[in-house]
Formats: structure tokens, sequence, C-alpha cells
């Protein structure tokens, strides 16, 4: 007999169906709302308040999307310009750098697919038996004896024919797969970041050796010049000896001189030999197919922003790319705390399974089942608290590194800055050095050709002449590369309608 409802239950009736399903999908999600672990906040770094060479810096938060700019052509050489863009196209560093970039997006593709169900189907044929036993049976007629074969037991042949879809689910009731799809995005932002970080060191490594191979062509340029005075020399020195009016001394004198230069510029051509091949290899070429004409270096030292506001710092990759490991490393510590928790599997499958092809696809055929499972480790012997204190101990470390790259890009920029500052002042001094030697060989010059002074005391002034115009040269390079330097260390980039700047020219 059955039993009426009480009161209340017939105040709230049993909803239907479709709701019922909305319920259980609506309490999933909000279950899934939660994620264990600790969410990233930014640790502090040692920033200070402004660099000792130059104020208006602030700290910053990464922000490497920002194009790096053709922050190169600053310094106005066309063939600068056209060797910058074959890096993009050729540098195989850089196409590891995008390859591994690739490889974290791949990544993060496949976490996500965590995130969903997996749905698999399977159709089979399959045909089993098993042999019959045998024996022997012996018969005597007639005094001969007959053995024949027989057979025992039973043997069947069986046919199977199956089709099922079957489909799984775990919920991401505990955030496990959030988290870890949190750690790889970080991954890829911190791949960008050292693609980035990549193209910025191989296009100041192709300035710097650009610049000073222009520098060496210079110097080259100077010597040969140099050479072709000394060689007027020696042989005025020849005919004065012909002539009974000089010493064979100052023959041997201009001859030394002579060689001796002549020694210099051949020595700058394995030096600049060296500097085309690193080019050659920055580039994507190989070195036996790659030269470069010797040019005028009409570069000038450029006005570089240093106050540096925060958007200056930010462009700086590998800060971006410590910062988003050390995110990553973070999130690594929900995964590992995820550990603790139960998971929820859903799973179903059905589909049609019979003996015979023709009974296959019919109702009685059909199959199904359906239905969540919930496992939890119950004793591991203490890995997953290990494996929590390695994912805390990674992010300690990550953090440790983070603070230290921006140690190490704070130091960076205050060497360039000072290595500016000392090296300007150091121009204007020699320039008056110099100016000074050019004034004095001039004189000497004249006073040797009057016949005042000795060929000897020619010889020394020549040589603190060409020695101050070579280190005019040396200098003229060591500038050009410390302001490749401190671009770099700035990130490669920057707005020049911000900031204060400082001329590195005296």
């Amino acid at each position: 007999m059955t039993q009426p409802l009480p009161d209340a239950l017939r105040l709230y009736p049993r909803p239907p169906a479709p709701l019922r399903v909305l319920t259980c999908l609506l309490l999933t999600g909000l279950l899934g709302a939660c994620a264990v672990g600790p969410d990233y906040s930014k640790p502090s770094a040692p920033t200070g308040a402004e660099f000792k060479e130059a104020a208006g810096w602030k700290q910053a938060a990464p922000n490497d999307e920002i194009s790096r700019g053709t922050w190169w052509e600053i310094y106005s050489d066309p063939e600068l310009n056209g060797l910058m863009k074959r890096i993009d196209i050729s540098n195989q560093t850089l196409a590891q750098s995008e390859a591994q970039y690739r490889q974290a997006l791949a990544v993060v593709q496949g976490t996500r697919a965590a995130q969903l169900p997996t749905l698999s189907g399977n159709v089979s044929a399959t045909r089993s038996g098993n042999g019959a036993s045998s024996g022997t049976t012996t018969t005597n007629t007639g005094g001969t004896t007959t053995v024949i074969p027989s057979t025992g037991g039973s043997s069947s042949i069986r046919n199977q024919f199956n089709a099922n879809l079957s489909a799984r689910w775990e919920l991401d009731i505990w955030g496990r797969i959030r988290r870890s799809i949190e750690a790889d995005s970080a991954g890829v932002q911190a791949s960008a970041a050292n693609l980035a970080a990549a193209r910025l060191s191989a296009q100041s490594s192709l300035a710097r050796n650009y610049f000073q191979l222009r520098v060496m062509d210079e110097q080259k340029r100077l010597l040969d010049a140099t050479i072709k005075i000394y060689e007027r020399s020696l042989r005025l020195n020849e005919n004065r000896y012909d002539v009974g009016v000089g010493a064979k001394a100052a023959i041997a004198q201009a001859q030394t001189q002579l060689e001796s230069t002549r020694a210099q510029s051949i020595d700058l051509d394995w030096q600049r030999a060296q500097l085309e091949h690193a080019i050659a290899i920055l580039t994507g070429q190989p070195p036996s197919e790659f030269s470069i004409a010797p040019a005028l270096l009409n570069t000038t030292l450029p006005d570089i922003p240093v106050g540096l506001p925060s958007e200056l710092l930010e462009r700086r990759p590998d800060i971006a790319a410590a910062e988003r490991q050390m995110r990553a490393a973070n999130a690594r510590i929900g995964v590992a705390t995820a550990a603790y928790f139960p998971t929820l599997t859903l799973s179903a499958s059905g589909g049609y399974r019979n003996s015979t092809v023709a009974d296959w696809l019919t109702a009685p055929a059909r199959f199904w089942s359906l239905g969540p499972a919930l496992a939890a480790p119950l004793f591991d012997g203490g890995l997953r608290r290990s494996q929590v204190a390695q994912a805390a101990a990674t992010y300690d470390q990550q953090v440790a590194a983070y603070r230290q790259t921006v140690l190490t890009a704070l130091s960076e920029v205050e060497n360039n800055l000072v290595q500016l500052r000392v090296m300007a002042d150091e121009a204007i001094v020699q320039q008056r050095a110099l100016d000074a030697a050019r004034q004095s060989l001039q004189l000497t010059t004249n006073q040797y050709e009057a016949g005042i002074i000795d060929f000897l005391s020619l010889v020394t002034v020549q040589t603190t002449a060409l020695s101050n115009e070579r280190t005019m040269l040396t200098l003229l390079g060591n500038r050009l590369t410390a302001s490749v330097q401190l671009i770099a260390a700035i990130g490669g980039g920057w707005d020049p309608s911000v900031a204060p700047v400082i001329n590195p020219r005296p």
C-alpha cells in the first residue's frame, strides 16, 4: 500500500530532471571555483630610489611586450640598419629561442585540454577458440592389434563484435589543472621574454662588433697615411745621405719607424677579420661568404635618455623572464598541494556487443555504464609533503634569482652610465693631448727641415703623435660600445619625449 507524502514534501516537490542537472552543474562549478595553493603576489626587490649616476628612475613592473624598436637607427648608419634586419631572418640562436617559445605555447594547449572531457571510440572484431583433447583406442581382431586415434572433450570457436564510445572527465575541484595552466602560461611569458632577450643580445653584439670594425677601418687609414709620410721621410734621409749632408743612422731610424708602422697596420687585418666573422655568424651567414667593405666611420654618439622612468626598466626582458618564472614556481606550489585532496572523475561508456554480425547493432546487444569515481591516496610515506616542500623551495629560489637579476640590471646601467661619463671627460683631455701632439709635430718637422734638430727628435715626436691619434680612435670605439651597452641595459628602446637627457659628448 502506497503511503501519502508528508505535507513538508508536498510543499517542496521534486524539481524536474533538467533543473536537477543544472543544479548539479552549478554545484560542480562552485566547487571548481576554489584553487588550493598561494595566490601570486609579486615580492619586493632591492631597487633603490634612483640611480647614483642619474635621477628619475622608479620601481617598475615587467612590460616586455612593448616593442624593442629599431633603436640602432639612432646611430644613422645605413649598413648597420641592413645588417640588423638579417638577425630576425637568419640568426640561429634567435631561431632556437623562437622554437622554445612555440614549445611553451604547445605545452599550455596540452594542459588546457585536461579541463575538457576526453571521448574515445573503439570498434573491434575478434575470433577465438580452444582445441579439443586427443587420445588413442586399441583393438585386437584376429590376433591383430590396431591403434585408432580418438578425440575427447569439446572445442569451441567464438566470435565477438564490439563497438563502443567512452567519455571521461576529471573535475578540477581543487584547482590542480588551473594551477598547472597558470604555471605553464607564466612559462610562455617567460619564453617570450627570453626570446626578446636573445634578440636584444644579438642586436647589441652586432652593433658593438660593427662599431669596433669601423674604428679599425679608421685606424687602418691612419696607419696607411702615416706609412706614406714615413716612406717620404726615408727617401729624404737616403737622399741627404747620398749628397753627404745626412747620417746613416738617420736612415736606420727612418727604416725602423716605417717597418714598425707597417707591422701595426698588418696586425689590424686579423683583428678586423675576426670581427667580420663574428658579424657573419650573428647574421646567420658562413664567414667564407661574407665580407664588409672598409668605409668611413660617420657615426656620432647619440643622446641617450638616462632618467630611466618606469617604462624603460619594464622593457628589460631578462627581468620580465625572471618574474614570470617566479610566478610559474608559485603556481606549482598549488599543483603540489592539490595532491593532498581526492580526485573526482565522471566516466560513461556505451555501445553494442554481440557474437554475430547480423545481431550486432540491435537493441539487445546494447550496453552502457555511467558513474563517478572518487580516488584519494591514503598513505604515501610523506611523498606529497616532500613535493610541496620542493615546490616551495623552488619558488624561494626563483625569488632570489629575480632579485639578483634586478640587482645585476641596476649594476649594468650604473656601470655604463659612469663609463660614458668618465670617458666623455677623458675624451676632452685626450683631444687636448692630440691637439698638442699635432702642433708639436708641425713645429718639430719645421725645425728638422731647417736643420735645427736631428732626425731622432722628429721620430720621437711623430711616434707620440701617432699614439695619440690611435688612442683617440680607440676611445671613440669604447664610447660607442658603452652607448650600445647602455641601450641594451635599459631594454633596447625608449620614448624620447620622457626623461631628462645626458649628452655623452664633451
